[in-house]
């Protein structure tokens, strides 16, 4: 009877360090994943940064060279532009707070009941 008590320990200390080490792995695999998602966030950010100048810099080059004189055609040109640099603005702004959110949840501790073992390739 003694040996099978000891028999059932064991196994159940192996199955617990085999679920630790999964645990451990995911959380590892998470990481790399958050970090990914962040510098990829960051670069798509400054992307966006510098359209948004090139859409400004065209809109000011737009309007010097036509002079005060614009017909309407070019004042609903300029207005799209104007929208759409705005809506850019909008966008790197998502991203931002988007980035934070990640790098603040990136720092906390994980709940270990959300981590699921990675799937078997």
């Amino acid at each position: 009877m003694a040996k099978k008590k000891v028999a059932k320990k064991a196994t159940k200390k192996e199955s617990s360090k085999k679920t630790d080490e999964l645990l451990v792995q995911n959380f590892i695999a998470l990481q790399k994943v958050m970090t990914t998602m962040s510098v990829k966030f960051e670069m798509l950010s400054e992307q966006i940064t510098k359209l948004l100048s090139l859409f400004e810099v065209s809109a000011k080059s737009l309007a010097e060279k036509q002079g005060f004189s614009m017909d309407k055609e070019d004042k609903d040109f300029l207005e799209k532009l104007d929208k759409l640099i705005e809506q850019n603005k909008l966008i790197a702004k998502g991203l931002t707070i988007m980035d934070e959110r990640l790098k603040k949840e990136h720092q906390e501790k994980p709940n270990p009941e959300s981590i699921r073992p990675l799937p078997k390739q």
